[in-house]
């Protein structure tokens, strides 16, 4: 008997997977608007969720020169934050995974699934 046990349990791991979502985006408002959707979406399948977890913002800075030749000590400085959310989900089944991938993003949000 404790053989068939854990046959089944080995078939609910098979079926019910461990989901992680990395989302990335230039705009804060946008990249949280999108991590609600993706929650609200898991939430109705009856999927556990953890998240969405905010991790450290990129800060890319760019030094330009002003002009080109004479006033080499006038420059201006750029920069580019890229800001990230991770999405866990557990006992994501077939249907959740199939919800994911038909659920429309705004434009700008990157978005990495691996299961």
């Amino acid at each position: 008997m404790p053989t068939k046990k854990k046959i089944n349990t080995e078939e609910e791991h098979k079926a019910s997977q461990k989901v992680r979502i990395k989302l990335k985006a230039y705009d804060n408002k946008v990249l949280d608007k999108s991590a609600r959707q993706i929650v609200e979406t898991v939430q109705r399948f009856g999927a556990d969720v953890s998240g969405p977890v905010p991790l450290p913002t990129e800060i890319h800075k760019y030094t330009v020169n002003r002009s080109t030749f004479v006033h080499k000590d006038a420059r201006e400085q750029f920069e580019v934050r890229v800001h990230k959310r991770l999405i866990d989900i557990f006992k994501a089944d077939q249907r959740v995974i199939e919800s994911l991938t038909n659920l429309n993003l705004p434009t700008g949000v990157d978005i990495q699934i691996k299961i």
